[in-house]
């Protein structure tokens, strides 16, 4: 179930805050907490009752895994620690990397015998936001055998952080002492509902009526043949860009604001990323939770840059051959981890000092550039398809194939080209900004206004039953 779909706004939603309203109205906070996670659970459902079933099942092993771990001493709290450890990436290689790896030895095996051989595994079904659970179940046990959280005793406390609907199945990745405090004790008051409100409909705006515009040209430009022309594959690598920040982003801002009605405050997940000016700065404005969730629980414990130069670059490489293939399981995901652990590697051994000299624009313009590239690899269904595409960027052709003529007449199409510019302009702190001068100018209620009119005109957009896809599901 999308935030962004009909299901959602007018059922789910409505039912869960009636419901979450209803239980406020008792004053105890284990009546509100019971009602979240019933009403997560039938989110979850959604998808699967199967999938339902696997997350269940992973809450209450690692529930009852957190309490070996914290009644045990010694090197019986390591071994529960560890057996934790092993159940949670356990499941999270059968079910995401498993075909990976029968597919690859098939393709092997096919290659070294000279006949077709197909993968020794069954299909498996990729159960939906298992990444982003995952991990944070991760940091629970790991924080909890660091002793930096207290064991949480109350299962169905435990089910309420990793299983709250509105991060579930995309994020931002919450730490357990991000929010313990809030499933313990918390509270909503009319500051809350109205930033939390405001919050979400600026999301569900920017998703529907600019990313989806965006992925609409994305999809074509990459459903062309190779020869598409170099001005289309530059449009089509821009719209991708624009369609992956924007998607991505405002389904954080729906989860953020869905939690300040809850009384619940997540962290951020985006800082204008596409205004960097190295590629180390990028990926601390881009995906902030996944970057510091790796930061503190892999590159950190393997040494961080605390251990000389060359130890450095290895922790890199291996940090970002992982996120790589986090996103996904396919070697074209784990090509693009290491393509940018390539150019964190190069700032560090000196590119990043000569970056620094050059004016602002320069360094902004690499950045852009090696993005771009990047997510040819992160779109391109395969290898083949993605070196096509960036044979065709860099190609010269002015002149694209006559099935590029589609791509031509949307980008010529008015309203395409001003969802472009606004686009455009939300990855710029724009919009921010004047938001914070029309506060100050005590004019607040102006900007309230266009959102409440941009979010009506994006139900309706919603509801004409056009293009909604979510990236990020399939992580």
């Amino acid at each position: 179930m999308v935030f962004s779909s009909p299901v959602f706004q007018f059922l789910f939603l409505p039912f869960t805050l009636l419901c979450y309203a209803a239980a406020s109205r008792t004053g105890r906070m284990w009546v509100k907490n019971a009602a979240l996670l019933f009403c997560s659970a039938v989110f979850y459902a959604y998808g699967g009752i199967g999938c339902l079933c696997l997350l269940a099942g992973s809450v209450v092993v690692n529930w009852l895994v957190g309490l070996l771990v914290d009644g045990a001493a010694g090197g019986g709290r390591r071994l529960w620690f560890l057996l934790g450890l092993a159940f949670n990436l356990g499941i999270l290689f059968v079910f995401k990397y498993l075909n990976l790896i029968g597919d690859t030895g098939a393709w092997i095996a096919g290659a070294l015998s000279g006949r077709e051989v197909s993968s020794p595994f069954p299909r498996i079904v990729l159960p939906i936001g298992i990444s982003f659970y995952t991990f944070q179940i991760l940091s629970y046990q790991i924080d909890l055998y660091r002793k930096n959280v207290p064991c949480q005793r109350k299962c169905r406390d435990l089910a309420l952080y990793v299983m709250l609907f509105p991060q579930l199945i995309a994020g931002p990745i919450v730490r357990y002492s991000d929010v313990r405090r809030e499933i313990e004790s918390r509270g909503t008051d009319l500051s809350d509902l109205y930033e939390g409100a405001f919050r979400y409909m600026v999301g569900f705006s920017k998703k529907v009526l600019l990313a989806n515009s965006m992925g609409q040209a994305a999809d074509l430009a990459f459903g062309l043949e190779s020869g598409r022309g170099m001005p289309y594959a530059w449009l089509g690598i821009f719209c991708y860009s624009l369609q992956l920040y924007l998607d991505f982003w405002a389904y954080s801002d729906m989860a953020i604001g869905l939690g300040r009605v809850f009384g619940f405050h997540f962290p951020e997940n985006f800082n204008d990323p596409y205004l960097s000016k190295s590629i180390q700065e990028f990926w601390r404005r881009w995906h902030i939770t996944l970057s510091s969730w790796f930061r503190d629980y892999l590159y950190i414990p393997l040494g961080g840059s605390r251990k000389g130069l060359a130890r450095t670059c290895v922790n890199l490489f291996v940090v970002f051959a992982l996120t790589g293939l986090w996103h996904g399981a396919s070697w074209s995901f784990l090509l693009w981890g290491i393509y940018f652990a390539v150019f964190l590697i190069a700032e560090r051994l000196g590119l990043k000092k000569v970056l620094e000299r050059l004016p602002v624009c320069i360094r902004r313009l690499y950045v852009l550039l090696v993005v771009e590239i990047g997510w040819v690899l992160f779109r391109a269904e395969n290898l083949t398809l993605a070196a096509g595409y960036l044979r065709d960027m860099f190609s010269f052709s002015l002149l694209g194939t006559v099935r590029s003529r589609e791509l031509a007449e949307l980008a010529l199409d008015r309203k395409f080209i001003t969802l472009f510019v606004v686009s455009l302009l939300y990855c710029t702190p724009l919009f921010a900004r004047l938001h914070g001068w029309l506060e100050r100018k005590r004019l607040g209620i102006a900007a309230d206004a266009v959102v409440l009119v941009t979010f009506f005109l994006s139900v309706c957009e919603m509801m004409a039953g056009g293009y909604n896809p979510f990236i990020y599901f399939r992580f």
